[in-house]
């Protein structure tokens, strides 16, 4: 009899907690979050290689899409650690047209001073200048790149942040232009996909993207754009990331 109310006692737990989040998200679904620019906003996203797009921020690309913001890309390497750049050239564009972004408002920056290597430390400042030069030309309202913790950690992804954080925290920052930080969580909640939705609902954050089956299919097959990065692991990296499905994201 006890193990039996055990049971029941779970089962009710678990049914009120999944109610809990299925209403919580129904009734964030159709707004647009607090702070967050409106519907033809221009939006900017700042990443370090070909394939950050797709594999970290298309939950918010194709969330801001929902929202009619004018998406731009700015990415500061061509991706050629294994002198492969030319072709991650190609398979951006190629991504960038599955999650919606043209190719005349993507800008790929192939200089020696930005390499793709996690043994490089980019220089801050020259991030930051080539960014707010960005951004001043194209009237960008927001700006989306990755957190302190990078995501993955890697020093690229990190130096993204220490720029936009420089130019933040020194006023540098066109009046009226925001900046959105993508969230690093732990390794066990990077790979559980649509299971962290409780653990993020009930974290701070400031703007939450949640892909429909549909935007994960479009996800997907952007993903899958990038053939030359598709080895086994990152084939399980699509499966079971979080972050294939789920953005939350935090202001600067």
């Amino acid at each position: 009899m006890e193990a039996v109310a055990f049971l029941c006692l779970a089962a009710a737990v678990l049914g009120w907690g999944f109610l809990w989040v299925w209403d919580s998200w129904e009734r964030m679904k159709g707004q647009r979050p607090a702070g967050l620019p409106g519907g033809g906003s221009r939006t900017l996203l700042v990443i370090a290689h070909p394939d950050d797009e797709a594999m970290f921020f298309a939950p918010t690309v194709l969330g801001l899409a929902r929202l009619r913001h004018r998406l731009s890309l700015l990415c500061f390497s061509a991706g050629n650690y294994y002198n492969q750049g030319e072709i991650r050239k190609k398979e951006l564009l190629q991504s960038c047209d599955v999650l919606g972004i043209p190719p005349s408002s993507i800008m790929i920056i192939d200089d020696r001073d930005f390499p793709d290597d996690p043994g490089v430390q980019w220089d801050t400042e020259h991030v930051a200048s080539t960014l707010l030069q960005h951004i001043e030309v194209n009237s960008i309202n927001l700006v989306v790149t990755f957190d302190a913790g990078g995501v993955s950690g890697h020093s690229n992804h990190v130096a993204l942040y220490a720029a936009v954080r420089t130019l933040h925290s020194e006023g540098k920052l066109p009046k009226g232009c925001s900046v959105l930080t993508l969230q690093s969580v732990n390794v066990l909640r990077k790979y559980i996909s649509l299971l962290d939705l409780p653990f993020t609902l009930l974290q701070t954050r400031d703007v939450l993207f949640v892909l429909t089956s549909k935007e994960v299919a479009q996800a997907k097959k952007a993903m899958s754009c990038h053939r030359s990065q598709l080895l086994w692991f990152r084939r399980l990296y699509v499966l079971f990331s979080r972050y294939m499905r789920i953005n939350s994201l935090h202001f600067l």
